[in-house]
């Protein structure tokens, strides 16, 4: 009787600090990604116009991180919801070196305005509850045809325009504001775009 009852014991701590390590990974995750904050020092743009914003987007650059590790011809299309959100379709294709070079990853996900429609801050989720910052804090007003986004730290930038490839002098202006926005460019990543 005392080995069940010590064995029983033994499932009791193992699932106890397995539940522990659960708990500890999602505080992380919800520390690292879970936060609508905007960037200190960052301005979301005013007068934002989400039905112009709407549409296919190609990210031209980005800072690394791990959910687009090796991933090209990178795009974003937002569309409406009929509840008002916004549908977020992300895709990719992994390049060299990764494993999975020539296959397309894509994750679908919905934003939703933090605090007014005019303001471009907006909170995106992929991972149920969770949501992380998405800050449009440059953008071409007149047509729409290129953005800085940020997330909730320095540690996420992207880079966006409505063509998979901008003009040199247009890329090098938006890291002129990037740089001055604090954020590192030399860790800027040009995504690679066979469109």
């Amino acid at each position: 009787m005392s080995i069940i009852r010590d064995k029983f014991r033994l499932e009791c701590r193992r699932s106890i600090a397995g539940l522990n390590l659960l708990l500890l990974l999602a505080c992380a995750f919800i520390t690292s990604c879970g936060t609508t904050s905007v960037p200190n020092g960052i301005q979301p743009v005013q007068g934002f116009d989400l039905q112009r914003y709407l549409g296919t987007w190609y990210e031209i650059a980005r800072l690394d991180h791990s959910f687009e590790r090796n991933l090209g011809d990178v795009s974003a299309t937002y569309t409406l919801n009929d509840d008002g959100t916004v549908k977020v379709l992300n895709s990719g294709i992994y390049v060299e070196p990764s494993k999975k070079a020539g296959k397309r990853n894509s994750a679908t996900g919905k934003a939703k305005f933090v605090g007014d429609r005019q303001t471009g801050h907006l909170k995106v989720s992929f991972f149920g509850p969770f949501y992380g910052s998405y800050v449009v804090f440059e953008l071409d007003e007149d047509g729409y045809q290129y953005a800085l986004v940020a997330g909730p730290s320095r540690k996420f930038l992207w880079m966006l325009a409505r063509q998979p490839k901008i003009e040199e002098a247009l890329y090098q202006r938006l890291l002129e504001v990037a740089r001055n926005n604090g954020y590192d460019t030399d860790k800027l990543i040009r995504v690679e775009q066979s469109g």
